[in-house]
Formats: C-alpha cells, sequence, structure tokens
C-alpha cells in the first residue's frame, strides 16, 4: 500500500513533464513553421503576394500567442510578423499594425528578455527606428538606439543584432560605426533551418555595407 501512494504521485508527475515536453516540441514545430514561412514572404514574395502571405501569417502567429501566452518566443514572432506586415502596407493605415507589433515585442519582454537572444529588443528597437516619430506614430531613434543596443549586449555576434543596429547607425549618418557592426553581422554564425532568412540578411547587409563604405 505505501509503495502504491508513492507510485501514484510518482507517475503523475511523469505523466506531467510528458506533457510539458509535447507541448515544447507543439511549440518549436510551430515556431519553425512561421520562420520559414515568414522568410519565404519576406525574401521571396514582393506586393499583394506578399501582404496576403503575411496577412495569414499574423493571423497564425496570434493563434499561437493565445495557445501559449506564457512563452515569449510566441510573442516575438508576431512582433516579429506584424513589423513585417506594416513596412509591407505601407502609409498611415500601418500605424496601427505597428502598434500591435510593439505590444506583442513589449510583452515578450515581460515574459523573458532574453527569449530568443533578445530578439525582442532588436525588432522593437527596429520599430522605435522605422515609425514615423510624433505626432503621426511612436517612432523614436532614442529609444531605438537603447533597444538595440541592449539587443547586442545579449547577443553581441548575432547577425540581426549587429545588422539592425548598424542600420541605425547609417541612418544617423555614422558611416564608419555602421560598417563596423555591419562587417560583424556578415561574419554571424550560420543559424541551423533559416538558411532562407540568413541568405536574404547576408543580401541585405551586403548592401547596406557598400553604402556605408
Amino acid at each position: 500500500m505505501l509503495r502504491l501512494r508513492f507510485m501514484r504521485p510518482l507517475a503523475a508527475a511523469c505523466l506531467l513533464l510528458h506533457v510539458a515536453g509535447a507541448r515544447a516540441d507543439d511549440l518549436a514545430t510551430a515556431l519553425a513553421d512561421l520562420q520559414q514561412r515568414w522568410a519565404v514572404a519576406n525574401y521571396e514574395l514582393r506586393d499583394k503576394p506578399r501582404v496576403a502571405a503575411l496577412d495569414v501569417l499574423t493571423e497564425d502567429a496570434a493563434a499561437l500567442t493565445r495557445q501559449y501566452p506564457q512563452r515569449a518566443e510566441a510573442w516575438i514572432w508576431s512582433g516579429i510578423i506584424r513589423s513585417t506586415l506594416a513596412g509591407a502596407r505601407g502609409g498611415l493605415g500601418a500605424l496601427g499594425i505597428a502598434k500591435a507589433a510593439r505590444r506583442d515585442l513589449e510583452q515578450a519582454i515581460a515574459l523573458d528578455p532574453a527569449a530568443l537572444d533578445g530578439s525582442a529588443y532588436t525588432s522593437l528597437g527596429t520599430l522605435y527606428h522605422k515609425v514615423p516619430g510624433w505626432p503621426v506614430g511612436f517612432g523614436d531613434d532614442d529609444k531605438a538606439e537603447q533597444l538595440l543596443r541592449k539587443a547586442l549586449e545579449i547577443n553581441p555576434t548575432g547577425i540581426d543584432a549587429n545588422y539592425f543596429y548598424g542600420e541605425f547607425a547609417l541612418d544617423q549618418g555614422h558611416r564608419a560605426e555602421a560598417a563596423q557592426y555591419l562587417t560583424r553581422a556578415s561574419a554571424a554564425p550560420p543559424r541551423p533551418g533559416r538558411e532562407l532568412a540568413d541568405r536574404g540578411r547576408q543580401q541585405e547587409i551586403a548592401a547596406l555595407l557598400a553604402k556605408a563604405k
């Protein structure tokens, strides 16, 4: 009887671990799918097909945040996709999408600032840099620099952290600094499973490096 009483909680604990592991696997699979589809939309599609693909991705990412509301990774990818959609749509109509992206990324930081190597800081900083400032939007270059530097603190060798800070520095007219960070981005280690995104990003890096030099 004592052995049975001991085994019941042990079995329950094992079941909970199994369920948690399965949910983690499901989340990883869903995130990999979003990442790959985002890369196709961002680097291979243009105009209306690109917007249409991003619209679908936005809905799928939002569904993932509802399924995993406590996982920063889901909120990060929702924010990234919304940010990309805002850029693809353009104009004042994109401002509402950009604000939703900001909320997603702020939620990710509240849950886990270091998730996905600080990607929430990178994406949020880029939003603050690219969205128009007051009175039209919430853009703020001082805030952008603060967030982008935080991303670099977390992931100093990352391709995106260095690329977006290099882009920011170039836009500020700091060509030498931009070249420094863009060169670091070009030397970033490849990301397994993200070959399409890496190829596209490296093309963007090369184009900005040419301008910086």
